[in-house]
């Protein structure tokens, strides 16, 4: 399951909303990637996360894939656009 969200999150680039929505990630049993411009990162990595560079406007894919890939491209899209 995919789907393209656009950021919109007040500081994204610091550390601590990237390690909640690390750990978000890891809530879910199913494998949970981020896709921006030409890079694909495991969303479960904390160092992958950072190096995406996600700002407020970000447009990024969100994928997953496992048992429970709907209700995590959910609660990631969520995030991103509190």
């Amino acid at each position: 399951m995919k789907k393209e969200v656009v950021v919109q999150m007040t500081n994204s680039t610091e550390a601590t909303p990237i390690a909640h929505l690390v750990q978000l990630a890891n809530q879910f049993q199913s494998q949970v990637y981020f896709e921006m411009d030409s890079k694909k990162v495991n969303a479960k990595s904390i160092m992958g996360m950072m190096s995406l560079v996600l700002t407020s406007g970000s447009r990024v894919t969100v994928s997953a894939e496992g048992e429970d890939e709907s209700e995590a491209v959910t609660a990631m899209e969520k995030f991103l656009t509190a």
